[in-house]
C-alpha cells in the first residue's frame, strides 16, 4: 500500500526533515510512526497526502508513483486518503453534521448521499445524537471522533493520523486507538504518528521508528 524507497526531504531552510528513509506498508495493515518531535514524522504524512514532495527517492501509495503524479490529480488521489489531526481542525461556525458533511459536499455527492453517509459515520464513532451541535460545545475527546467521522466519511482505503491522541487523557487516548483498529479490521490501511509509547506497546500493530529524519529500526 505504502512504500518509501530511499526518501529524503530538505526544506528551502536547509532542514533535512527526512534522510533516506525506506519503509513498506502493506494493504490493510495498521502502523504506528514513533518518533521524538522533530524526528519527521509530520513530514512523512504530507508526502504521502502530497503536500509536500521530497527532494529524492520514491514514494508508491496504492500502486501510484506519488512524484510522477501531475498536479492535476493531486486532488482525486487525497480524496481516497483520510487524515486526522492532533487539533481536530473543526469549523466551528458549522454543526457536527456539517463538519462531517464538507468532503462529501466538496466531492458533489446528492444530498440523500450525504446524509445517509455522514450518519453512517457519526454512528460508528458514537456521535449520532450530536449531529446538530456545535462541535465547540463537545469535550476534547468527542471533537476527536468528530474528526475522525469526518476523515472516512469518504470511505478512504488509508487512514493517517497525526498525534490522534496527544491531547487526550490515556483512558480517551485508548478509546481513540480501539477505534482506528476498528476502521482497520474493515480492511482501512491506517498509519499513526504518536509519541505515546506506552500505550502502542500495549497493542499489536508494527512499529515504524524515526530518529532524526532516519529508520531507526525499520517497521518492526
Amino acid at each position: 500500500m505504502i512504500d518509501f524507497d530511499n526518501v529524503s526531504m530538505r526544506y528551502g531552510n536547509g532542514h533535512m526533515a527526512l534522510h533516506h528513509v525506506d519503509c513498506h506498508i502493506e494493504r490493510e495493515e495498521m502502523v504506528f510512526l514513533t518518533g521524538r518531535s522533530g524526528a519527521g514524522k509530520s513530514t512523512l504524512l504530507k508526502l504521502i497526502m502530497l503536500m509536500e514532495r521530497p527532494s529524492s527517492g520514491r514514494i508508491i501509495v496504492d500502486g501510484l508513483d506519488l512524484g510522477a503524479m501531475p498536479r492535476r490529480q493531486i486532488p482525486f488521489h487525497r480524496r481516497k486518503v483520510g487524515v486526522v489531526f492532533q487539533n481536530h481542525q473543526l469549523l466551528f461556525d458549522r454543526t457536527v453534521f456539517d463538519n462531517v458533511a464538507l468532503p462529501l459536499i466538496i466531492e458533489g455527492h446528492p444530498p440523500r448521499e450525504i446524509g445517509r453517509r455522514v450518519r453512517a459515520a457519526l454512528d460508528k464513532v458514537g456521535l449520532l445524537k450530536y449531529e446538530k451541535h456545535n462541535p465547540i460545545a463537545l469535550s476534547g475527546g468527542e471533537q476527536q471522533r468528530v474528526g475522525i467521522a469526518r476523515a472516512v466519511v469518504n470511505k478512504p482505503a488509508l487512514l493517517l493520523a497525526d498525534e490522534p491522541t496527544g491531547n487526550l487523557d490515556p483512558e480517551l487516548s485508548a478509546e481513540i486507538m480501539h477505534l482506528f483498529e476498528e476502521f482497520n479490521q474493515v480492511g482501512v490501511t491506517v498509519l499513526i504518528a504518536t509519541h505515546d509509547i506506552a500505550l502502542i506497546n500495549s497493542m499489536d500493530h508494527k512499529i515504524m521508528s524515526l530518529d532524526h529524519g532516519e529508520n531507526a529500526g525499520g517497521v518492526r
